[in-house]
């Protein structure tokens, strides 16, 4: 199973956390994100997206679209193991569920915040080494026979601006 986990884009101020927008260069930086995702994709054999998850916050449900519109065969479903305050074993045990009801699930991308983001990332390669914290718009792709702790392995990272593989 392939599993990315992608930060939402730069977001703004509001008057709460869970109502802050995407600024233009957030929406601008997920929208050239997609286009360099789907290429990293295509050269590493490794299938697109079949379903994304994502938190139900404002910057996460528009980072969510604009990934959406991208690879738009992937439905998009609401997942409250990825909003704030959660912890990695949520997310794991979110993961498990859906890998019983479909199996054949190849490629699982989520949309969340930190540190959840990158406390996942570090919970499943076991490794709190191989990527830098995620910063807005930054995403990890994983590869694992099962999504638990120490199972994974790190296919490629990407940050903004330029979003370049990194191993």
């Amino acid at each position: 199973m392939i599993l990315t986990i992608w930060r939402h884009g730069e977001a703004g101020s509001a008057a709460t956390d869970r109502l802050r927008e995407l600024t233009d260069r957030g929406t601008e930086d997920v929208g050239f994100g997609c286009h360099q995702f789907h290429s990293m994709c295509e050269e590493r054999g490794i299938p697109q997206p079949e379903l994304l998850l994502y938190s139900e916050w404002v910057r996460t449900t528009q980072t969510a679209e604009i990934i959406g519109l991208a690879f738009n065969h992937a439905p998009r479903k609401r997942c409250k193991a990825l909003i704030p305050g959660r912890r990695p074993e949520d997310v794991e045990l979110d993961l498990i569920s859906r890998l019983q009801q479909e199996p054949a699930l190849q490629h699982v991308l989520l949309v969340s915040h930190q540190p959840l983001v990158s406390a996942l990332v570090e919970h499943l390669l076991g490794d709190y080494s191989q990527v830098p914290p995620l910063m807005p718009g930054a995403l990890a792709t994983l590869e694992m026979e099962v999504p638990a702790a120490g199972c994974a392995t790190l296919r490629f990272s990407a940050h903004p601006p330029n979003f370049e593989a990194q191993f």
